[in-house]
């Protein structure tokens, strides 16, 4: 007879890798509901710790039949587990060839050149994180239309020298959520290397519908603007960066302006064809998205055309758009990759330099893991857009 004990052990081994495996999937396969996403995200992106202690299920694979299994399963899961990390890792060997190609060989300042990340992908920075100096944040209270009292955040270099570019960052929320206090490690970072980042919040829909998110990131621009001698921004040298639905409102903002000032503009898996994402919307256990545009833009096309042209940035692309830097996930099930790719085709008509960072293991809202593959290679490319167009 086998022994009890050999046989319990072998069981729980194949039960843990089993949940391994299961993990790994979940890195990969398709999010049938916002739970399912949302655990995706953090799979999909620090799985690598993870697959470190699954490594231990390994040992001791000749013991039993049932642990030899164990750990041809384990090797599957710490596989799948790893696999954004390598598709990361590839991805990042091309990305700064192909960002200079697209926007030029960036001009960083001499305080901020010895602090740029030199690689898209650092595999210590998976482990101890992205470190940066400290930086000084204040909120501002300022007035925006109607009387209604706008807020943002400022982050400022606790040190810095002359007058620094502004980067506005947009949160997203469907237009009907989210805050300014969202995502903030992004904010941090480009502060510590001479920024002067905002990241305001705008009126929400339903009670503010479209286009009074737009009108407020004007007045907020307007008042950055204002801070030229308190706060030592530069006016003539702002660029706008947007989440998920703010990167709608960023787009929308930077492609309808005729400020210079405006000189680039990043989308993080920003809804952008309108029209096509209600005709299309994501699945419903995941989001109601057709519900949400319903109630961002006032109802759906058939009767609200009018707001859906006005609402879609690529209806605005023209020679004179800002650079535009699209960071799109392959497996973002809210947010269609097509969205990047319908702005992309109207920008190459025009011949605006743009670029549409394709990551294949990534699904949407994937830089909440800042440290993780897709947050360090969105951070890079970010930086050396800033770098290029400020």
């Amino acid at each position: 007879m086998g022994d009890p004990k050999q046989a319990t052990g072998g069981m729980a081994h194949l039960l843990a890798a089993t949940i391994i495996a299961i993990a790994g999937l979940g890195a990969l396969l398709p999010q049938p509901t916002a739970l399912v996403w949302q655990a995706s995200v953090i799979v999909g992106e620090a799985g690598y710790w993870l697959a470190i202690p699954a490594a231990l299920l390994l040992f001791g694979w000749k013991r039993s039949p049932l642990r030899a299994v164990a750990a041809v399963v384990t090797l599957v899961g710490i596989t799948l587990l790893l696999t954004p990390l390598a598709q990361g890792l590839t991805l990042a060997r091309s990305l700064p060839e192909r960002l200079t190609e697209r926007f030029g060989q960036p001009q960083p300042r001499s305080a901020f050149a010895d602090r740029a990340r030199t690689t898209p992908l650092s595999v210590t920075s998976l482990i101890t994180g992205i470190s940066s100096a400290d930086v000084v944040v204040d909120e501002h209270v300022f007035p925006g239309i109607d009387g209604a009292e706008l807020r943002l955040d400022l982050y400022r270099p606790a040190f810095a020298e002359g007058a620094l570019p502004i980067v506005v960052m947009i949160h997203g929320g469907s237009w009907m959520g989210g805050d300014k206090g969202d995502l903030p490690a992004l904010n941090a970072y480009l502060a510590a290397r001479d920024y002067v980042v905002a990241a305001i919040s705008y009126r929400l829909a339903p009670d503010a519908r479209f286009p009074a998110a737009q009108q407020d990131v004007d007045d907020a621009i307007g008042y950055l603007k204002s801070l030229k001698d308190t706060h030592g921004v530069d006016p003539t040298r702002i660029a706008l960066i947007g989440r998920s639905a703010g990167a709608q409102i960023a787009l929308l903002t930077a492609y309808t302006s005729s400020d210079p000032a405006i000189r680039g503009v990043v989308s993080f898996y920003g809804p952008a064809a309108l029209r096509w994402g209600y005709a299309n919307p994501a699945k419903p256990g995941v989001v109601d998205s057709s519900g949400i545009l319903d109630v961002y833009l006032g109802g759906p096309p058939s009767t609200h055309g009018a707001q859906y042209d006005a609402a879609e940035p690529s209806q605005f692309v023209s020679g004179r758009t800002p650079p535009t830097l699209f960071i799109q996930g392959l497996r973002d099930e809210l947010v269609s990759p097509f969205h990047a790719e319908f702005v992309s085709a109207r920008l190459l008509e025009a011949d605006v330099p743009h670029f549409v960072l394709r990551m294949p293991w990534a699904a949407h809202g994937c830089d909440y893991v800042f440290r993780g593959p897709c947050g360090q290679i969105s951070t890079y490319a970010v930086e050396r857009f800033l770098a290029a167009v400020l």
